[in-house]
């Protein structure tokens, strides 16, 4: 059994889709799926998608490269997040990647609405997941400064260096694989992969993005998650069954799911 921890059927990709891609996830023994949310006006469709569906689950946030958007407050996640579906804050963090030529001051909106998902991880008992992107430094400082490790979470889609994922680790949080760690030009990122313990892993597809090989460059999507999980167990010398049960019960625990309930 594998779960999808990070996905986004909400998007148009799956819009007509929808019922051949749960079918794909029942066949490739993918039992469950965490649908993220990226921006507020967007949201609603992402709960919907978790209230019709017992096997997915969603998030409440709003993703840090979404700038021309309606600002959450951390009294909207507190008591959104009351939802019994939602099992998550974010994903929220911080993206330097497409600042270009602008100011590292005229990033600070980013990183104040950083905090406000922290804290409302921290007040609602719910995780965060945490989207990092040329800005690990950035990420940490201000996940220790609000005590972040109080709650914990996990980075999503992580393509950084074994030391960012110890020290995110060392505050509680998971480290969760995609489809990149399978590109033959992920060496330093499989090599990490090798290194983080299996009991602090998680697995996600961020589907519709970056499709694991030898799907890749089409449009990913949860039963994929398969093929990030089999490369990883070979990668680490474990079987699959071991990486699917061990990264399963992780997301249990992550996210605090009674399995009673799936």
């Amino acid at each position: 059994m594998f779960i999808d921890s990070h996905c986004h059927l909400d998007f148009p990709e799956f819009q007509t889709r929808l019922p051949e891609v749960l079918a794909n996830m029942a066949e490739a023994k993918v039992k469950n799926a965490l649908c993220i949310s990226v921006d507020l006006p967007y949201f609603p469709k992402v709960l919907k998608l978790a209230e019709d569906y017992p096997h997915l689950y969603a998030s409440v946030g709003v993703h840090p490269d979404y700038e021309d958007t309606p600002e959450p407050t951390v009294e909207f996640l507190v008591e959104t997040a009351k939802h019994p579906k939602i099992i998550a804050i974010g994903e929220t963090g911080l993206d330097y990647y497409r600042m270009g030529d602008r100011s590292y001051e005229s990033m600070e909106w980013q990183r104040e609405r950083f905090r406000v998902h922290i804290r409302a991880a921290i007040a609602s008992g719910k995780p965060l997941i945490i989207h990092t992107r040329s800005a690990s430094v950035d990420t940490l400082k201000i996940l220790k400064e609000e005590g972040a490790e109080r709650i914990g979470g996990v980075m999503h889609c992580f393509t950084e260096s074994l030391e960012v994922a110890k020290a995110a680790m060392e505050m509680g949080f998971y480290i969760s694989f995609s489809g990149i760690v399978t590109f033959k030009s992920a060496k330093d990122l499989q090599e990490t992969c090798r290194q983080v313990p299996l009991e602090r892993m998680l697995i996600e597809t961020d589907s519709p993005y970056l499709a694991p090989i030898p799907y890749r460059g089409k449009i990913n999507e949860p039963a994929w998650v398969a093929k990030v999980g089999e490369f990883v167990a070979s990668l680490k010398g474990v079987s699959v069954e071991k990486l699917a049960n061990q990264t399963s019960e992780n997301f249990f625990q992550c996210f605090q799911v009674n399995r009673d309930t799936l």
